[in-house]
């Protein structure tokens, strides 16, 4: 029985909506922009579409005789009616937590698990339950390859200067370059081949890539997913794994040279450090990303069973 992208990465995390812009006659051209000042560019798959928190947001130039116009009244009648129906799914949907924006993350992502992983769970179980994966060693490889190309782009991300707010998530103790290396190199001893990294590694860094230097809280959502994901349900599929093809051997990957908890509560806190400068449409855009991270992130654990 197939397994589906979503259910795959439903695990590890268990422990975004776009239109297009309405078309109105304008008196020059307007492009949306962040709050960073930046013009959004964007990838292949967001061609003319934009955020739907941003709607209201963008700022569409209307002549004085076309506004007064029965045609202008109209558009402009539409634009109010969706903007108010934006703020409304934003309150619905993205409400304030008292544990900080992390919470929010949190809560948006775990709504994105079945609910037989997870009992905050909306989706229906879909897919072969990963318990019951039969993993090879040949896959299991290409994962850590593909996930080690993922981690050293986001590291590498953060010790650039694109953005500022980069610099809190630098040094944080989750990094797992360097552990994943030695795991390779304990396959290569083992006499096995380690391959390039596949197309759901190398498309998810190219992703990566292109939202550090356009779109910081899409950036930090992907952050956020990968790294406390793997600290969850990552490493109960790694002991699955391990006991299945590795007799029980508990890679680097699954380690840390200091209490994971204290890690993750001093990320949480830059984390919700970071969005404390952000408006609420960034805050929902951040959360809307969710899904694009479950999507990549699921491409990458499929491996494993490849």
């Amino acid at each position: 029985m197939p397994v589906s992208v979503s259910q795959t990465f439903q695990l590890q995390m268990a422990s975004s909506s776009y239109a297009k812009v309405n078309e109105l006659p304008t008196s020059k051209p307007v492009f949306p922009q962040h709050s960073y000042g930046q013009t959004k560019l964007l990838s292949p798959r967001r061609q003319v579409s934009f955020p739907e928190s941003h709607r209201s947001h963008n700022i569409i130039a209307i002549s004085s005789k076309f506004a007064k116009s029965g045609q202008g009244r109209k558009a402009l009648g539409v634009v109010e009616v969706r903007a108010a129906a934006t703020a409304e799914k934003a309150k619905k949907y993205y409400p304030e937590k008292a544990g900080g924006f992390v919470e929010e993350m949190r809560n948006v992502a775990m709504r994105l698990h079945t609910r037989d992983v997870a009992k905050e769970g909306q989706k229906e179980p879909d897919a072969q339950p990963i318990g019951k994966w039969e993993p090879t060693v040949e896959g299991y490889i290409r994962f850590l390859v593909d996930s080690k190309l993922v981690y050293e782009t986001l590291e590498s991300l953060v010790q650039e200067e694109a953005h500022p707010v980069y610099a809190e998530f630098r040094n944080t103790g989750l990094e797992r370059t360097e552990k994943l290396a030695k795991d390779l190199e304990w396959f290569r001893q083992q006499g096995y081949s380690i391959p390039e990294p596949s197309s759901p590694g190398t498309s998810y860094a190219k992703y990566l890539q292109e939202l550090s230097e356009q779109d910081p809280p899409a950036f930090i959502c992907h952050f956020y997913n990968f790294y406390f994901a793997h600290t969850a349900g990552g490493r109960m599929i790694g002991k699955s794994v391990a006991e299945k093809i590795l007799d029980g051997k508990e890679l680097e990957f699954y380690k840390w040279d200091r209490n994971i908890k204290e890690l993750l509560n001093g990320v949480r806190e830059k984390l919700n450090k970071v969005a404390e400068g952000w408006s609420r449409e960034e805050k929902n855009h951040c959360l809307e990303e969710t899904e694009m991270s479950f999507e990549y992130s699921g491409k990458l654990l499929r491996l494993i069973i490849s």
